[in-house]
């Protein structure tokens, strides 16, 4: 089982990446700072897609595809984030500029 990094040093790395691939990044909400989860909101030129922490079955780090395998309209995908925030408030929430739907962090996707 991999070790978990908390929420916020996750969070600056994967802007730290973003801004070294020239790509813009923004902390839209704050969560808790140790063990908030955390969506990542991929912008890109066909839609949205928003990526949510999961685990495989290993007990991996890993994303899924909250919103579907298809990009979504940015009505949708606020939609998504406001539904889990409402679940959970401790939630990052982090865009990035992904303009072929690719996360500018490793991920593996499930």
């Amino acid at each position: 089982m991999e070790a978990k990094v908390k929420a916020g040093i996750w969070v600056s790395m994967a802007i730290r990446l973003s801004d070294m691939a020239g790509r813009p990044a923004a902390v839209l909400r704050k969560g808790d700072p140790d063990s908030g989860g955390i969506l990542c909101l991929l912008r890109g030129r066909d839609g949205f897609v928003v990526l949510s922490q999961a685990r495989d079955a290993e007990g991996r780090a890993a994303w899924m595809r909250g919103t579907g395998a298809a990009p979504v309209e940015e009505d949708a995908a606020t939609a998504y984030v406001d539904r889990q925030v409402k679940r959970d408030p401790d939630l990052w929430v982090v865009e990035f500029e992904a303009p072929d739907l690719t996360p500018p962090f490793e991920a593996r996707l499930l």
